[in-house]
């Protein structure tokens, strides 16, 4: 799902960002960027489980975003994806909310 707003625009993430959907979420991300006239806020609120693909697809809609003169910021993210994030230092790299917003 799709939400904008002149100072957003929001994209929500089902429960999973894997293999099975990653190149949806990339699509929807894409044209999301590409559109964009502020930053681009993804609701992960949903997500029970991200995979290595999912994660990869994140860090490039990032840099994508980052051309574009954007920023790619992950909301309520929940502990397990946080966790999976400081592992693999992506929350060094990647623009997440710390504050949970429902």
């Amino acid at each position: 799902m799709v939400v904008s707003s002149m100072i957003a625009d929001l994209v929500k993430v089902g429960s999973y960002l894997d293999v099975r959907n990653v190149a949806q979420v990339r699509s929807v991300l894409n044209d999301v960027i590409a559109a964009a006239d502020g930053d681009i806020i993804v609701d992960m609120a949903g997500v029970e489980m991200i995979d290595a693909a999912g994660l990869g697809m994140l860090t490039a809609a990032h840099l994508r975003a980052q051309r574009a003169g954007h920023h790619l910021v992950l909301r309520n993210c929940s502990d397990d994806v946080r966790r999976v994030l400081a592992v693999t230092h992506l929350n060094r790299v990647l623009h997440i909310d710390r504050h949970l917003v429902a």
